[in-house]
């Protein structure tokens, strides 16, 4: 059974990665959590620091400095003509010619030669993922609470920057998760993709479980505003990082449909230890009654008492309760 995720390499995705290493972006990750990274990423880093003031990299990081997501910047990238780095329809917050430097900061620090130069690495991290995912189907897994799912799922594994996170967006018909190895402890060089397959398996159902659902909740808000009448019971911690009901759920969502799909497609025990650092890490205790709201939802959406989530969601609170309640690990 193949997979129904894309995995690749683009040089758009790589160029803007090595753009981001000649700001002040590695610092400052790491200023937040220090970390340790992938050679490629340092080297890169040493290889752009004479073009620190090149345009590109100062539009880059004037955008930094204005809290640009990062998403935003990608997907920026993902529209350019591969060819020429041209635009049909810059962004409005792009900078002037940006596209124009874009090209000229690949030219001037021969990233492309760079690129086939450490062609191994990059290699080693397509394949080890193509080798993981290439049995993982997701659409099977979302369309029972999001319904079809026509957008294609693309997985670009990055052994460059950002290191210290995953990258999501929406572009045209496309999904795309841009994903770095798991950070390892202290200043230990991160967790190699092939010796991590929890790893990849988490950042695509969280990639694009949380794309999907928040577009099927912001899709039907007639129904959201009357199920947000009943809060869910959630932390004070959790109410702060995820502010509104739809942030809330989405997030329970994306980390039961990964014990679900550990559950089903890799084992108990891996399942087990993924919600055991949730709720060390996160402080997601109630995942585990979280898992079994969403399995009964399934149970019931099969046996015809729902057509569709939507009808679940006004009693998912309720049932989430009484889950917490009775529910163990």
């Amino acid at each position: 059974m193949s997979s129904d995720i894309l995995v690749k390499l683009d040089d758009r995705v790589r160029l803007m990665s090595g753009l981001l290493a000649a700001t002040r972006y590695p610092e400052v990750s790491q200023q937040k959590k220090p970390h340790g990274t992938h050679a490629h990423a340092r080297a890169t880093k040493k290889l752009v620091a004479p073009y620190v003031n090149h345009p590109a990299a100062l539009a880059l990081q004037l955008l930094l400095d204005q809290n640009a997501p990062l998403e935003a910047i990608f997907s920026l990238a993902l529209v350019l003509r591969p060819a020429d780095f041209g635009i049909d329809k810059p962004p409005r917050w792009m900078p002037p010619a940006w596209n124009d430097q874009l090209g000229d900061f690949q030219n001037a620090t021969q990233i492309a030669a760079w690129w086939a130069h450490e062609d191994a690495a990059w290699n080693k991290a397509l394949t080890d993922t193509e080798t993981i995912l290439n049995t993982m189907r997701l659409k099977a897994l979302f369309e029972p609470y999001v319904g079809e799912v026509k957008e294609r799922l693309v997985f670009i594994p990055n052994i460059c920057y950002p290191t210290d996170q995953e990258v999501s967006f929406r572009i045209g018909g496309d999904l795309v998760a841009i994903v770095p190895p798991r950070l390892a402890w202290g200043d230990s060089p991160p967790w190699p993709f092939a010796e991590d397959a929890g790893h990849l398996y988490r950042a695509a159902i969280n990639a694009y479980g949380r794309l999907l659902m928040s577009a099927y909740l912001r899709a039907n808000p007639e129904k959201l505003t009357e199920v947000e009448k009943s809060p869910l019971p959630v932390t004070d911690a959790m109410k702060a990082a995820y502010p509104t009901w739809a942030e809330q759920f989405t997030e329970l969502f994306v980390k039961g449909a990964v014990a679900i799909y550990l559950e089903d497609h890799v084992n108990q025990a891996e399942a087990n230890a993924f919600v055991l650092m949730e709720r060390k890490v996160s402080g997601l205790d109630k995942l585990p009654g979280v898992i079994s709201v969403l399995r009964r939802y399934l149970s019931e959406l099969e046996a015809g008492r729902y057509t569709n989530l939507l009808d679940f969601l006004p009693s998912f609170p309720r049932h989430l309760r009484v889950a917490n309640r009775i529910v163990t690990l």
